[in-house]
């Protein structure tokens, strides 16, 4: 099965231009495909994972990515997908955001062997070149007209409270510019992005086709959403960030965990690896068994995170089934028990140890040492997830599970975050 047709098949491809000379180009290995990524944020997203995989996929069939990070466009701004103009960044936070950017997306392709990767900044040729020298090289070949038709101008053109600034409008010649240049440095050929991309992608054929003599092609695929309607990515408020330090990987484990049985076969095929036998046979388990949303879970973790985190992310997802907290960290056990009431603990008097009756009595999870007392008598008290069988007890700083934390379970689901400080 040709390459375009298997990232059909899996739902990964919205438009192409010219089906039938790509195919004959991708059916040579070694060619140079385009992806951009604007460094608006310190981290990339899961609105960024697909544009990451399709690059991910075409080196695996045998083709070169090249990783553009936006250190240029990302101080202007795209106007595709906008109502509004977006915030300008300063110099210095675009180019912290790149290096940070730039060392995720090395997560997701290979910058070594036959078909190593490549890493550009679109700031290191388009900063040399003058206003003058652009408008007379890029600017003459496009009319406005050419560029008002554009889907993402017009719409903003429509709207009369916000409108589009010239600085935006440009936008789409420097991204033009951006194709230019690869085609002439690396012989690129080709550019990929979101279908709301497409108007940009286009006029890059366009100026290669009017500077160079050259054809050059355009792929684009889908904007994601969920089945209820929620689109992926910070501007929906729904971030969830590729960078740990934001979101850890428990948090991003569950929210595939959370993944809708309407959604899951979809993500699947567009966030794994995973073949389309492997993916028929866990969507055909019974749904009660979740087997679908926890291997997608856990493909999508093991490719952001790696094997390590996602072991922890696993373990800490059992805790709340009773399971073990050894070597948990306190952002785990933070990021599990966020919503449950929490307490102080005295540290110094860990080291004598502390009566668990009265440390029931301190979490609320008991109203006097007598009903906490009742409560180990018949078996329903828990300190990190172990069954506390005595009521004279005593919590001591090898109890904690964690470096500061403890927590007290009463019957199945009635949790207590212990802190001690």
């Amino acid at each position: 099965m040709k390459l375009l047709e298997q990232l059909e098949k899996r739902g990964m491809i919205e438009q192409v231009t010219d089906r039938a000379a790509l195919d004959e180009l991708l059916s040579k290995p070694g060619q140079a495909i385009y992806i951009g990524f604007d460094p608006t944020a310190d981290s990339l997203h899961v609105g960024h994972l697909l544009p990451a995989l399709m690059l991910s996929r075409f080196q695996r069939a045998g083709h070169r990515p090249i990783v553009l990070v936006g250190g240029a466009t990302g101080m202007i701004g795209d106007p595709s997908g906008r109502s509004a103009e977006r915030q300008l960044l300063t110099l210095e936070i675009i180019r912290d955001n790149a290096r940070a950017v730039g060392a995720q997306l090395s997560r997701f392709v290979d910058f070594t062997g036959e078909a190593a990767a490549i890493m550009v900044n679109n700031a290191d040729w388009t900063a040399r070149v003058s206003y003058l020298d652009f408008l007379r090289d890029v600017g003459k070949h496009f009319t406005v007209n050419y560029m008002m038709a554009k889907e993402s101008v017009r719409r903003r053109l429509e709207d009369r409270e916000h409108g589009i600034s010239y600085t935006e409008f440009s936008y789409m010649l420097l991204q033009a510019f951006d194709f230019l240049q690869l085609h002439k440095t690396h012989a690129c050929a080709m550019q990929a992005g979101g279908s709301d991309q497409w108007g940009n992608i286009t006029a890059g054929i366009e100026l290669i086709r009017r500077v160079r003599g050259a054809q050059a092609f355009g792929i684009t695929f889908p904007l994601l959403a969920t089945s209820s309607g929620e689109k992926f990515g910070k501007s929906a408020g729904n971030a969830i960030w590729l960078d740990a330090a934001r979101t850890s990987p428990y948090q991003f484990y569950q929210y595939w965990i959370r993944t809708d049985d309407r959604d899951v076969e979809r993500f699947l095929n567009l966030f794994t690896l995973l073949s389309g036998e492997e993916i028929a046979a866990l969507c055909a388990s019974p749904p009660e068994q979740r087997a679908a949303q926890k291997a997608l879970a856990r493909e999508v973790t093991r490719i952001v995170h790696g094997e390590d985190n996602l072991a922890l992310a696993m373990k800490a997802s059992e805790v709340l089934f009773g399971g073990d907290m050894t070597g948990l960290r306190d952002r785990d056990l933070a990021d599990i028990f966020a919503d449950v009431p929490s307490f102080s603990i005295d540290r110094a008097a860990l080291g004598a140890g502390i009566k668990v009756t009265d440390t029931l009595v301190e979490s609320g999870a008991a109203k006097s040492k007598g009903e906490a007392a009742r409560l180990i008598a018949g078996g329903g008290v828990y300190v990190n997830n172990r069954r506390v069988t005595a009521a004279d007890t005593h919590l001591r700083g090898e109890d904690l599970a964690s470096e500061s934390m403890l927590v007290l379970r009463v019957g199945k689901k009635n949790y207590y975050l212990g802190k001690a400080s």
